[in-house]
């Protein structure tokens, strides 16, 4: 890639007069080996799949194997359905589609990790719920994906998108940025205003630890895409409003690797600590842990 961080990424586009998803296609063409509409078709494909797991999430069942977790996206789209949400619709759909995206995850379906299967829900339920609302066809969400891709890219090689080595922080908060850059250029934004949505967006997660409940990525994981998706789109009209992050983006993504860096083990996907170590944390571990033993 021609690029190594978020700064160096709005001047490439800058200089070359080109969009962030422009930029991202050329490189990841040239990086492949093969031709753009190769690597189009490729997140075609993806982005299908991501339609599909919202769907999925709304019509079927989603309970998993847990038992934890599932049907609260048809939970929300339910209540959306009768009463006037205090987000507004457009907000309540996404957080319902994340929701649905993560419970697929969740109950063994299929999904496209984005950056991580623990985040796979504020993507798509960003990009969906936008599509609906702004009547863009798939290849703009496509294009969308591109500008996502090179978002997570930069923050991949200079921090985390793993909750293991940098907390939730680094998944969700990761996912977030993602969705607020990409929503903000497909909505007509500069590459510069894009980047500090990202800003905006990742500051608002630093810290955030990774505490699944039962060491499974149930709770409270899946709320977290739901919130993670209201949130994203929270920076993206900030970004557009033309509120700047005053921290460059590039020192935020620094900042979450040193917090990442310093976050006790326990709060990094262990289930040592946080919501797992509650008192209701603890009696899941060990309900689970009996019902593993019965089915061995």
């Amino acid at each position: 890639m021609r690029f190594r961080t978020l700064k160096g990424l709005a001047e490439l586009c800058a200089a070359e007069g080109a969009s962030i998803a422009d930029i991202m296609l050329a490189d990841q063409s040239k990086e492949s080996g093969k031709p753009p509409e190769y690597v189009m078709d490729k997140m075609r494909a993806y982005y299908r799949i991501m339609k599909e797991a919202v769907q999925k999430g709304l019509t079927e069942d989603t309970t998993s194997r847990s038992g934890l977790t599932g049907k609260d996206a048809q939970r929300v789209m339910t209540y959306l359905s009768s009463d006037v949400p205090s987000l507004g619709d457009e907000a309540c759909k996404a957080m319902a589609y994340a929701l649905a995206v993560s419970e697929v995850n969740a109950s063994m379906g299929r999904i496209i990790a984005t950056p991580t299967a623990g985040s796979c829900g504020i993507i798509p339920g960003v990009f969906f719920a936008s599509q609906e609302r702004f009547g863009w066809d798939d290849d703009h969400l496509v294009r969308g994906l591109l500008t996502a891709g090179a978002i997570g890219y930069v923050i991949a090689n200079n921090s985390f998108v793993s909750g293991a080595e940098g907390g939730c922080q680094a998944e969700v908060g990761s996912a977030i940025g993602m969705a607020a850059g990409a929503l903000v250029e497909l909505r007509g934004g500069t590459p510069e205003q894009a980047m500090h949505a990202v800003g905006l967006a990742l500051k608002n997660t630093l810290g955030l630890i990774c505490d699944p409940v039962g060491g499974l990525v149930e709770i409270p994981c899946i709320v977290r895409n739901g919130f993670g998706a209201v949130n994203a789109m929270a920076a993206a009209d900030m970004a557009l409003a033309g509120v700047r992050s005053v921290i460059p983006s590039d020192e935020v993504v620094q900042v979450m690797y040193e917090v990442g860096t310093a976050m006790p083990e326990k709060h990094r996907e262990t289930a040592k600590g946080g919501l797992a170590q509650t008192p209701t944390g603890r009696q899941i571990m060990k309900e689970l842990n009996l019902a593993r033993k019965k089915q061995s």
